[in-house]
């Protein structure tokens, strides 16, 4: 069961012959307060007052661990005042990545006012002295739940202007920035240490440090939002003035931009056309959001409050551009989708008119055009000069990357088995039986109709010849975004092509799911699957490639847009030629039936992801851009990939120690 906890401590004073220290616990399950402690715990004689934080932190650690065992309770999230965390630095993390608890810390003036009353209203016959630590914490209790939706996922944060509050608008504290430090190597280290101390004493429009904002479509869903909420965390504890803003959601437009997305990268149908109509309504969208939220905002000329730096995600916001451009930004479009340049090329084709209509309208105004390191994602139409090749990236501390202790393990499996309950889904008995799995969204480009068909070639080779307890399961799971409308779709023909007589044998032992926005739950998916699987026909770049190998897991993947970049053939994985589902059923069969082949693989790919797909690697790579456009430097890659520029911008050369991304696709 899931359930929330306050906790307040209160402190002795500095005197020598005083070392108790009291702590309040309250216990929320989402619509009450359950349960409530108060304990006294004294210090020891030998416990000097500079190490208190160390034995509070431990106490809170060691109470919360025994409370959810006996009670076989999940604790979802703690909160505490934001003083707490002065006293205590290392308790965030600790809750965080060894209890999987999202730590919250809320102003003590806040939390008081609620107790003793609002201004004009505070009882005579109360002060701060006479709280006690029990009624703050069922204070703290009441009102972290506030922060989730229905289900017990944190809710995002949209605030003034529609800037995304990342973390509950840094109520969330869940990791400091030496946590980052055991991420990656020391050169990767240093290097993040150096661009930023360089962007926070440059002068830029009259005013010293840069000031940025990234604009994309949706905070929830897709890789996108997973990558700017682990790099604004980062940029946070680095003290970088940097925001992020989506537009207000329009279910309309978000149709019409899935069909340019579905059109660019020639998934879509072949008589699907952008409209006269359509483009007007896009832009009109976009317009209004302009005029609505950042006008007089992070896109205006006045600076303060207009940023030095724009960064536009995909399509969607290119409408932005020429306005960011007005407003005497300097201007990066990142594009993150594969782009079919082929067909562009093709005169009169949907890819040419659907890419010309994002050229005109604002693509060609931006100075850097970021893509994902393929050549082929690049029309003709966008000058060489301009383009940098980024991977895109993951945080190995977020809900899908970090470890998962065994007790946090088992909750999430239960989670699995009751959303699939819930969507009237097979039963997945792992750990009776093993199972392989894709992670996508339900989308016309993943490939999912070539999973089935692998899995079905796969059964065909086992069935007779092993007992059904070596025979895996197949999962297919994933959640959608809001700007993406297809989901349903292709969720609602994943489950007919179940039914048909193909699969009759085997449907039982298909796990169709979709999930609602929980990091931890497509971790706990990813880290006991035995074999994972990414069969995109189209593909950017898919960084849960890459989550899953540094879990250990292989890979069997088609050769699709980055996923090359990230399988090492033979050795942390298999890449197959687009189509070819006989031969992804052979890999598997071989990784499932020669253990010795799996462990080689499974342990060289723990080491073997580069950092360039890690958190700060990226946050690197978008440093040095922001460090060279907020000198007034003119950046022209012309195809280099950005974090190799980096590296020589600082000093700091590749160390032949370091993974390091193939520069090539073969």
């Amino acid at each position: 069961m899931p359930v929330f906890i306050g906790i307040d401590i209160s402190l002795p004073t500095d005197h020598p012959s005083c070392r108790k220290i009291y702590y309040g616990f309250s216990v929320h399950d989402g619509y009450f307060s359950i349960d409530f402690a108060m304990m006294c715990k004294n210090v020891p004689e030998d416990i000097p007052i500079s190490k208190r934080g160390e034995l509070i932190t431990s106490r809170i650690i060691q109470q919360i661990t025994e409370y959810s065992k006996d009670h076989l309770f999940k604790v979802v999230a703690v909160a505490l005042k934001s003083s707490t965390a002065k006293v205590c630095p290392d308790l965030p993390m600790k809750l965080w990545l060894d209890l999987d608890c999202l730590p919250f810390f809320l102003k003590d003036d806040l939390v008081y006012q609620s107790i003793l009353g609002s201004d004009g209203e505070i009882s005579e016959s109360r002060d701060l002295k006479s709280v006690g630590c029990d009624e703050i914490a069922d204070s703290l209790a009441r009102k972290v739940v506030m922060f989730f939706g229905p289900k017990g996922l944190p809710r995002i944060s949209i605030g003034y202007r529609n800037k995304v509050g990342v973390d509950s608008d840094s109520l969330i504290r869940m990791v400091t920035l030496e946590s980052y430090k055991g991420t990656c190597s020391p050169e990767t280290w240093e290097c993040l240490i150096k661009l930023a101390t360089r962007l926070k004493e440059v002068t830029v429009n009259g005013h010293k440090g840069a000031r940025i904002a990234f604009f994309n479509a949706t905070a929830q869903g897709g890789g996108v939002a997973l990558m700017r909420h682990a790099m604004i965390r980062l940029f946070r504890l680095l003290d970088l003035d940097v925001s992020w803003y989506v537009p207000m959601p329009n279910p309309s437009v978000f149709r019409i931009t899935k069909n340019n997305h579905n059109i660019i990268q020639g998934v879509a149908d072949p008589n699907l056309r952008l409209t006269d109509s359509a483009k007007e309504q896009f832009m009109k969208w976009i317009e209004n959001n302009f005029y609505r939220y950042w006008s007089t905002g992070p896109l205006s000329s006045d600076k303060p409050p207009g940023v030095d730096i724009a960064v536009l995600d995909d399509p969607q916001v290119i409408g932005l551009i020429p306005k960011a451009k007005a407003a005497g930004c300097r201007v990066i479009y990142r594009s993150h989708i594969e782009v079919r340049s082929d067909l562009v090329a093709k005169k009169g084709s949907p890819q040419e008119e659907v890419w010309n209509f994002l050229w005109e309208k604002g693509i060609k105004d931006a100075e850097l055009f970021i893509s994902h390191p393929v050549k082929g994602f690049i029309p003709d139409t966008v000058d060489k000069r301009i383009v940098g090749f980024m991977g895109a990236s993951t945080d190995w501390l977020d809900g899908l990357n970090k470890t998962l202790h065994p007790w946090d393990n088992y909750y999430y499996l239960s989670l699995l088995k009751k959303a699939c309950e819930e969507d009237k889904a097979n039963k997945l008995v792992y750990p009776m039986r093993p199972y392989i799995c894709q992670i996508a969204r339900f989308d016309p480009s993943k490939g999912i109709p070539d999973v089935l068909e692998s899995y079905r070639k796969l059964r065909e080779r086992m069935d007779d010849d092993y007992p059904i307890r070596k025979i895996p399961q197949l999962v297919i799971a994933g959640h959608g975004a809001v700007d993406d409308p297809d989901g349903t779709l292709v969720y609602d023909q994943t489950v007919k092509t179940i039914a048909t007589s193909k699969f009759d044998s085997i449907a039982s032992d298909i796990i169709v799911v979709r999930l609602g926005p929980s990091d931890q739950l497509l971790n706990c998916i990813v880290s006991n699957a035995k074999v994972t699987l990414q069969l995109s026909h189209r593909e950017g770049f898919e960084v849960k490639v890459s989550e899953a190998i540094h879990k250990g897991k292989p890979v069997v993947a088609y050769r699709a847009g980055g996923i090359p970049l990230q399988v090492q053939h033979n050795k942390n994985g298999y890449l197959v030629e687009v189509g070819d589902t006989s031969r992804v059923a052979k890999h598997i069969y071989d990784l499932l039936c020669n253990e010795e082949l799996y462990e080689k693989m499974s342990s060289y790919g723990m080491k073997s992801v580069s950092d360039e797909v890690g958190t700060v690697g990226s946050c690197n790579a978008w440093l040095y851009l922001f460090n060279e456009l907020a000198n007034g430097h003119d950046v022209k890659p012309n195809c280099r990939w950005i974090y190799d520029m980096m590296r020589e911008y600082v000093g700091i050369p590749w160390k032949a120690h370091e993974n390091r991304l193939p520069r090539v696709i073969s």
